[in-house]
């Protein structure tokens, strides 16, 4: 039935599922990043509860060394959270862009859905229109030849 019908704003939609696709991959690859993010931290915060605090037995020189070694790991830690929060707000972009480009896709898919069904609606006006006309006619010549 809708063999015939052709969307005038196909190319509008078009572009927004595309533009929505690269929204969407954006979106995958700065939560990827976040993640590793996250991951690093994890990593650096156990390094830091394995190597904290004294244990017996150990000489001073690496006691000396490995205060140096955590003074590193909190500024490394330091500047994973720091960064963290930066992953965070670009991740938060990313699904708000995300979410709008949806939606504008979703808006031009429901104008073709409105457009596609008032399509068929008026094929199927048509039809009955032309399928009335032929009872019509077969109803006058029924009644002519029954004269």
């Amino acid at each position: 039935m809708a063999e015939g019908f052709k969307f005038s704003l196909g190319k509008l939609l078009e572009i927004r599922e595309d533009k929505e696709e690269e929204s969407k991959r954006i979106f995958t690859e700065t939560q990827r990043k976040k993640q590793l993010t996250e991951q690093k931290l994890s990593q650096l915060k156990a390094s830091y509860d394995k190597y904290n605090g004294i244990v017996p037995g150990e000489d001073v020189v690496y006691q000396k060394l490995k205060r140096y070694y955590l003074q590193g790991l909190e500024s490394g830690i330091k500047e994973t959270e720091k960064d963290l929060i930066v992953k965070d707000q670009k991740v938060n972009e990313a699904r708000n862009d995300l979410v709008s480009k949806q939606v504008d896709r979703k808006t031009v898919e429901i104008l073709k859905e409105k457009k596609l069904l008032e399509y068929i609606k008026e094929e199927k006006r048509v039809e009955q229109v032309n399928l009335d006309e032929i009872a019509l006619y077969s109803y006058i010549r029924n009644i002519n030849e029954g004269r």
